[in-house]
């Protein structure tokens, strides 16, 4: 059959189509209560009567993956882009206590390669799955005037809910409590146009060479998945009360707990107090970084903070892998960073 002349332009329907038409079984993977219909219709539906919620508060957030995807391009590793994206928009409203309930994505490209979309499918099946979350649907757009050949952009929409009056928001933070940081796993979904920068041009590495006092290549680092923290949070919820949490995206440690502190209040965050992964010292070595730049761009080690009374710290350090990297004390607002 010869090509229309869509095709010809640089959108193939028919390819889009072959390349959509077995995703039902994939996705059907991630269904969980509330779920109304299957995939592809003109929108996703879910149950508005969420079962265990009296009176139940949506909370919903949406995000990218930033440039990560240049080094999964470069590498050709696609399978965990996905997971990414999900984990961080899990995160996101994790922090405010919210169970996921499900999830749509946007997948953008010059020109749709199967084999690239099959592998970032799998990782948000696979990231939404292990959240209990729904892939209730999303947009695969082919649009070769805006993305250059197989290039592609990655966009995720979360919406979860939580008990009307019980949002980790912060608001009964106090001078006195204490931060306590769960650690990361690399750069996560931020920082990497710097990253980039720095490892590839200045320093002149090698995706697949291992990088100085690592046992993993600096493509395997850079590529590392962006955790989902929400288990680390339930566990930590069932033994004591969080007074906030915040996510350690982009703006790092000093604009994010800012976040979460009510008038009045700041968070002081001793440096030292938990393990810099070498991947952190060499990008501050090698870019030349300030210590106010490096909290800022990167998170440095801590994928997400926690704050707790003093009496609790304990028992969270029990229940799962934390440092505690500082205190909450009286001022304005913003993060001291203290040797």
């Amino acid at each position: 059959m010869a090509r229309d002349a869509y095709a010809r332009a640089g959108v193939d329907i028919t390819l889009g189509n072959r390349v959509k038409s077995g995703l039902g079984a994939l996705v059907r993977s991630t269904r969980r209560p509330g779920v109304i219909g299957g995939i592809g219709a003109f929108g996703g539906c879910f149950d508005g009567k969420i079962r265990g919620y009296r009176h139940p508060v949506l909370v919903a957030s949406i995000d990218g993956v930033g440039t990560k995807l240049k080094v999964a391009h470069q590498l050709g590793r696609h399978g965990t882009i996905g997971e990414d994206l999900v984990n961080h928009c899990v995160n996101d409203i994790a922090a405010l206590g919210a169970e996921p309930l499900f999830f749509l994505d946007y997948f953008g490209t010059g020109k749709l390669d199967p084999k690239i979309f099959r592998q970032i499918l799998a990782g948000l099946v696979r990231g939404c799955r292990n959240a209990g979350c729904a892939l209730l649907g999303g947009e695969t757009a082919q649009m070769p005037g805006i993305y250059l050949g197989k290039d592609y952009d990655l966009v995720g929409s979360i919406v979860g809910v939580l008990e009307k009056g019980k949002a980790t928001d912060g608001r009964t933070i106090r001078p006195g409590d204490v931060i306590l940081g769960l650690p990361s796993n690399g750069l996560q979904t931020n920082g990497y146009t710097l990253a980039r920068d720095i490892l590839l041009k200045k320093a002149r590495y090698r995706l697949g060479q291992k990088l100085p006092g690592s046992s993993q290549s600096v493509g395997q680092l850079l590529l590392a998945v962006h955790p989902n923290y929400r288990p680390a949070l339930r566990k930590i919820a069932r033994r004591v009360k969080i007074k906030g949490a915040a996510h350690i995206t982009g703006g790092g440690l000093i604009d994010n707990p800012p976040r979460i502190l009510p008038r009045g209040t700041a968070a002081e965050v001793r440096l030292g107090s938990w393990p810099i992964a070498p991947l952190f010292r060499i990008l501050v070595a090698k870019g030349r970084l300030n210590v106010a730049e490096a909290y800022r761009t990167f998170n440095m080690g801590i994928g997400m903070i926690v704050v707790v009374g003093r009496q609790d710290v304990e028992k969270v350090k029990r229940a799962v892998r934390c440092y505690q990297i500082g205190r909450i004390v009286p001022g304005d607002r913003k993060v001291r960073l203290i040797g």
